[in-house]
């Protein structure tokens, strides 16, 4: 009972002490993953936000490879502000095909999950061999998962939210063993958001379909 309130305590105290800088990264990475849950292209200048902010940290507290990988994290979010936008009227009226929400095969997901876990197993050898790092497998399974994840957002590929449940959870884990609760619990936080983006994408999929069934049954209608 006492560990749980001092857990509790600290993890108030962190969030009310933050520093104005990481504050703004903070929100700014939560307004991120809500926005993209409801398929919001204003998800992606948030993401820009964060991950400058997040650059910026980790280089001044020398994590520098969490800052490199802040650097993939805003190259993706410009990408998908690009993906996402490009599909809206142009200036000339004219309209470009829609990036729809879309479903991969158990099967593609299957070979993909195998490829990353061999490239994640190497990169845990490595770090595990070569550098003082804790939990190399773990944390370098968590990055490489992650970046791919990160694509399948930009392309509204819908299991992306179900990597995202299961990386979150071990990133859960990893901030707990390593005495981070605050970003333990804000990482619990990421997992229900995970949970919502999901069913919020199932529903728009599901509502994507059905408008692009009743368009095939009217035009065949006219067409008869």
């Amino acid at each position: 009972m006492d560990s749980s309130m001092s857990a509790t305590s600290e993890i108030i105290h962190y969030f009310t002490t933050l520093p104005l800088f990481e504050l703004l990264a903070v929100l700014t990475s939560v307004l991120y993953v809500v926005l993209a849950a409801k398929g919001n292209i204003w998800c992606w200048p948030a993401a820009i936000v964060s991950t400058i902010l997040y650059t910026v940290i980790f280089y001044n507290v020398y994590l520098w490879m969490d800052s490199l990988l802040q650097l993939y994290y805003l190259l993706m979010a410009l990408y998908g502000w690009f993906c996402w936008h490009k599909n809206t009227e142009s200036t000339n009226q004219t309209l470009t095909k829609a990036l729809l929400y879309s479903q991969w095969s158990l099967k593609r997901h299957s070979l993909i999950i195998v490829s990353l876990a061999l490239v994640s197993l190497a990169l845990g050898w490595l770090m595990a061999n070569y550098t003082p790092a804790h939990f190399p497998y773990l944390d370098s399974a968590t990055t490489v998962f992650s970046v791919f994840a990160t694509y399948l957002i930009t392309q509204k590929v819908i299991e992306n939210w179900l990597y995202f449940i299961v990386i979150d959870i071990v990133s859960i884990y990893l901030y707990i063993e390593k005495g981070l609760l605050p970003t333990a619990a804000l990482f619990a936080g990421f997992v229900i958001f995970s949970i919502y983006g999901y069913w919020q994408w199932r529903k728009y999929y599901k509502m994507q379909f059905r408008q692009q069934h009743d368009e095939i049954c009217m035009n065949n209608s006219v067409i008869s």
